[in-house]
């Protein structure tokens, strides 16, 4: 039977959709765009909008019980795939800083457009060991 996860520490669903759903063994996020639950607002700079996609992320599988380092999978949809460096550094620089011991599994696209016309948008796969 899957559960649903809601943090306030992450911005609420923008349509008809859930933060996340745990079944038990895996917890799988929507997509998170860089918006910052606290303010609303979505910083201009891709570094920005990827750390708080991650940190909304991490906000996610934390209040699911688990940490960034039960990540296995993500998947980035970037708006312009020349951005692709900039995204690299932020994210690793997102695992080394959460004591992650190795990368998750990674997916990047380019799409035409994202909610709100923000530049990212990443999702994730966590694994309750």
């Amino acid at each position: 039977m899957s559960k649903v996860i809601h943090t306030e520490n992450a911005p609420k669903a923008i349509g008809p959709y859930v933060q996340a759903v745990d079944l038990g063994n895996l917890v799988f996020t929507s997509g998170q765009i860089p918006v910052d639950p606290k303010t609303g607002e979505v910083a201009a700079e891709i570094e920005k909008q990827t750390r708080q996609s991650l940190e909304n992320i991490k906000a996610i599988i934390t209040q699911a019980g688990l940490t960034v380092g039960d990540i296995v999978k993500m998947t980035i949809f970037l708006k312009d795939l020349n951005d692709f460096n900039k995204v690299n550094a932020e994210y690793e620089a997102f695992f080394i800083e959460n004591k992650h011991e190795t990368f998750p599994a990674r997916s990047c696209v380019e799409v035409a457009r994202l909610p709100k016309d923000v530049g990212i948008e990443i999702e994730a796969i966590a694994l309750r060991k």
